[in-house]
């Protein structure tokens, strides 16, 4: 599952600062940018130009006639420039204040969201309009008006993604914060825009969190349930967890083929509006029709909700565009600035693994295991797990009785972490500054955004205890909490907390996953091990690629269709859907014209998120594989330390080379020569 990085979206926010007017024509001309540069260089020397000249420019940019006039603004910049001793005194201090109101302000959005967040009761109409406030969307407009942010412009300016990577390399530590400093503030976005957007994301993330369907009511053709009568599974996670169980059933294909039938009635908004979070009907999704009572009633679809909160997010979104002009696109400001990966460069990674030769080689191998034709759903297939071979209920049993509780799992991570090789001392710090939670929805990381506050791991915990999703999902976030409090604690400049992007923490959330099954105590004596392992990371990632390319082409084809309806919208996203299994999926799978990799909810609740689970998954292969033989503890923490740098740099840092899908692609190949 996704973790809530709420640094990024206060980075996010603090990139786009406040302004009361639409399309400003830049009012510090070209000769008040002179005089304030010739002034300032005269006053401060040559040594100090380059910074100089950046910094005014970057700060009239954005200097508007309400800010005061083109005199006041080189008597701001005449008084407001640092250098030498006094540029480190002021660094400290903004680094200082920045955390105090980051800290603070995610704080508050925690507590507001808390309704919402964790399985506490029902959800009244007041608690989304608390959980989309914004707290913090007035915050950088008051910094342009009482001049912080023109202050933090001029002393650090901004470098773009492009002169990081070909500066960065030499820069020194201190240097590199100074940069970090220099992104939050390049434009200048309407407070109320910003809570439109807070709005939005509440309301389709609570839209997302209250979609369960009740399996048990699901009925084939012949009126024949596969699933116990309570069970109540969230789309689309938990229903492509019950998939991914069932393949160590015994005649599972029937369960795992009518739920994938609900799926696709989601994906087309076909789905009876009634039978959504509702355990009173039954429904027959192969014929789309309901029963209570064991007679057929009449329903209706589901208006296109689904296409709706999507489009409202892009939407609100794309009114922003024209307050960014170094990203002025919502892709952009994802891939270019958020990533720090040009979304070429993405798509260029993902094409490589989904059409490489290796795909049919895998398939075939599952194919011939499942003893069947491959059928859509088996980008899901769970074989190469060592619980795969495990019945889900023998997991259940023993997570259920070891987790009864969130406390007990809370007890427990300094057991867990000391297994994952760190200190008892370094445990125990680590696991105090986590607090854990049962969540509502599927689960998520919150991290600490000052160093007297906890982060917040959240997953599903029943009345009954912790089964054996809850415990994988929480494992995986436990990943997240470990780099947010690493990074935030032991990373030596606040202004680089963090990793390069969400790819990287979701890198650690997966190392720590994989090992859920040893964290059990149940080890894995299979000689195979290493090269399924290998064919495991190899399709998890061929499988998200693919979901994320489906992403990646619907806000391309937003962009395209501003107008569009809902209706065209979801036409729009089964056929693109569909495009993407032909070209990658379907020479595989040997059926054309599936629309599955639409039905992941992130799309809905987190646009272009979806991205940074097959980035993540590079990164931890190679992490995995870089780990082999040493302290698994110690050598993320190395790797953590280095904070916020741009991806390729942290790469090679930590691993000597580039992030490259190469990788997996040649462990997959290796594994398939040498499995027995």
């Amino acid at each position: 599952m996704k973790g809530l990085l709420a640094f990024t979206v206060l980075l996010t926010i603090l990139l786009t600062a406040c302004s009361t007017k639409d399309d400003m024509k830049q009012f510090i001309d070209k000769q008040t940018v002179a005089k304030t540069v010739k002034t300032l260089t005269d006053k401060f020397g040559e040594n100090e130009k380059a910074r100089i000249e950046r910094g005014v420019a970057q700060a009239a940019e954005l200097w508007t006639q309400e800010d005061g006039s083109r005199k006041d603004f080189i008597v701001f910049c005449t008084s407001s420039f640092a250098s030498g001793k006094d540029l480190d005194k002021v660094f400290d201090k903004i680094s200082t204040h920045l955390e105090v109101l980051f800290g603070h302000f995610n704080k508050i959005a925690l507590d507001l969201n808390r309704p919402l967040h964790l399985d506490i009761g029902d959800i009244l109409p007041v608690d989304v309009m608390f959980g989309g406030y914004d707290p913090s969307a007035n915050l950088t407009n008051d910094f342009f008006k009482n001049k912080i942010a023109f202050y933090c412009m001029l002393n650090f300016p901004f470098y773009s993604l492009h002169e990081k990577e070909t500066l960065g390399p030499k820069w020194t530590r201190k240097e590199w914060a100074y940069a970090r400093l220099g992104d939050m503030f390049i434009s200048r976005t309407p407070a109320e825009l910003l809570q439109k957007i807070s709005e939005a994301a509440t309301a389709s993330g609570t839209y997302i969190s209250e979609y369960n369907i009740y399996v048990g009511n699901l009925l084939d053709n012949n009126g024949k349930t596969y699933f116990p009568k309570e069970l109540k599974l969230l789309s689309h996670w938990n229903l492509r967890d019950e998939i991914k169980s069932q393949y160590s059933k015994p005649n599972s294909l029937e369960a795992q083929k009518i739920i994938y039938e609900a799926m696709k009635r989601i994906i087309t908004q076909e789905i009876p509006a009634n039978v959504i979070n509702n355990k009173e009907l039954q429904w027959n999704p192969y014929l789309n029709i309901i029963l209570k009572d064991g007679k057929e009633v009449s329903s209706t679809p589901e208006p296109d909700t689904r296409y709706s909160h999507l489009l409202n997010g892009f939407l609100v979104r794309k009114a922003v565009d024209k307050y960014n002009p170094h990203y002025p696109t919502f892709i952009s400001r994802k891939f270019d600035q958020e990533f720090e990966l040009p979304l070429a460069q993405v798509e260029e990674l993902f094409i490589k693994l989904c059409s490489s030769p290796t795909t049919k080689k895998v398939g075939e191998l599952i194919k011939k295991r499942l003893g069947r034709d491959l059928q859509p759903w088996d980008i899901w297939y769970d074989g190469f797990n060592a619980r795969s071979t495990m019945s889900n209920d023998y997991l259940d049993q023993i997570t259920r009785s070891r987790y009864p509780d969130p406390a007990a799992f809370a007890n427990e991570l300094p057991l867990i972490l000391t297994k994952l090789g760190f200190t008892k001392e370094k445990a125990l710090e680590i696991s105090s500054k986590v607090e854990v939670d049962a969540a509502r929805g599927s689960g998520h990381a919150w991290g600490a955004q000052m160093k007297a506050e906890k982060a917040h791991l959240r997953t599903r915990i029943a009345k009954t205890g912790m089964d054996y999703k809850g415990y994988n999902i929480a494992v995986h976030e436990f990943g997240h909490n470990v780099e947010q409090t690493l990074t935030l604690n032991d990373v030596d400049y606040y202004m680089l907390t963090g990793v390069p992007n969400t790819a990287f923490t979701e890198a650690m959330a997966f190392t720590f996953q994989r090992r859920d099954m040893d964290l059990l105590g149940i080890k894995e004596t299979d000689a195979n091990r290493q090269y399924l392992a290998a064919l495991n990371d190899f399709w998890m990632t061929y499988e998200i690629m693919g979901v994320s390319l489906v992403d990646q082409q619907v806000w391309k084809w937003l962009y395209e269709h501003p107008a569009a309806t809902p209706a065209e919208l979801k036409g729009a996203v089964v056929s693109i859907a569909k495009d993407v299994w032909n070209k990658y999926y379907a020479p595989v799978f040997g059926m054309k014209d599936q629309p599955i990799l639409a039905i992941y909810s992130h799309m809905i609740e987190n646009p272009l998120y979806l991205s940074a689970y097959p980035i993540g998954h590079l990164v931890e292969y190679q992490v995995n594989k870089f780990c082999e033989g040493k302290n698994l503890a110690d050598e993320i923490t190395k790797m953590l330390v280095q904070g916020r740098l741009i991806p390729q740099l942290w790469m090679q840092n930590a691993f000597g080379c580039r992030l490259s899908a190469d990788p997996t692609i040649e462990a997959a190949e290796e594994a398939l020569k040498n499995l027995k």
